[in-house]
Order: structure tokens, then C-alpha cells, then sequence
């Protein structure tokens, strides 16, 4: 199966366990490939039979800010769950860097494959 992707992905938004940093927005970086068959897409060259990563990309960043959590992996098993949901795709692996979130490490974060991506 083909794959749709969105690397390097900044938002802002509310994240983490110290009180702290519920009070402020932080940057995470999204990474995301989607198993998607582009043919049907680019026999006639349309939009509306592909991923509109755009629009995915919008739906991302919405998605963090109203549904504010402590934990990288809540956020990542949340929004897979949606973007399966919402976009009928059938197996995805997302990847969610917290930056300069551990002194000396220039990101941590969660990777996850759900889905049959691993059928892909």
C-alpha cells in the first residue's frame, strides 16, 4: 500500500504533568505516514480521492488544543484514533517529539504503528 506523509509538523499547545506547563503552550513536532492507495487519486489527478495532508495538518494542531492531556503517549494513542476515525485510514505510524523537553537531548517522544500498518 502507498503512504501518505507529514514530517516535521510544529504546533503549540498544552502538554505535560507539571502544573507548570499547563500553563503554557509548548512546540511538538509531528511526524505521520498514512497507508493510503494514491491511484485513484492520480488517475484524474483529484484531491478529493487522496489525503489532503493540508487539511489533516489543520486537524492536527485543532485536535491537540481541545483535547489538552499529560502524556505524549495519550496524545498520540487519542489523535491516531481520530485521524483513523475521520479520514478512514486504514493503519498509520505516528511519531510526537517534545523538544528540549530533557536537558541535553534535542527531542523525546512516542512513536506508535496503529492499524494495519504493519500489514502495508
Amino acid at each position: 500500500m502507498d503512504k501518505v506523509f507529514i514530517q516535521g509538523l510544529n504546533i503549540q499547545t498544552t502538554i505535560g504533568f507539571f502544573e507548570w506547563e499547563k500553563q503554557i503552550k509548548q512546540t511538538l513536532v509531528i511526524d505521520l505516514e498514512m497507508l493510503w492507495d494514491i491511484k485513484p487519486a492520480a488517475e484524474r489527478d483529484e484531491l478529493a480521492k487522496t489525503l489532503d495532508y493540508a487539511q489533516i495538518s489543520e486537524a492536527i494542531a485543532e485536535f491537540a488544543n481541545n483535547n489538552p492531556v499529560d502524556l505524549l503517549e495519550t496524545l498520540a494513542e487519542r489523535m491516531a484514533q481520530f485521524l483513523m476515525t475521520q479520514y478512514q485510514i486504514p493503519g498509520l505510524k505516528l511519531r510526537i517529539g517534545k523538544p528540549n523537553a530533557v536537558h541535553n537531548a534535542f527531542t523525546v517522544g512516542v512513536e506508535i504503528e496503529r492499524g494495519s500498518y504493519n500489514n502495508g
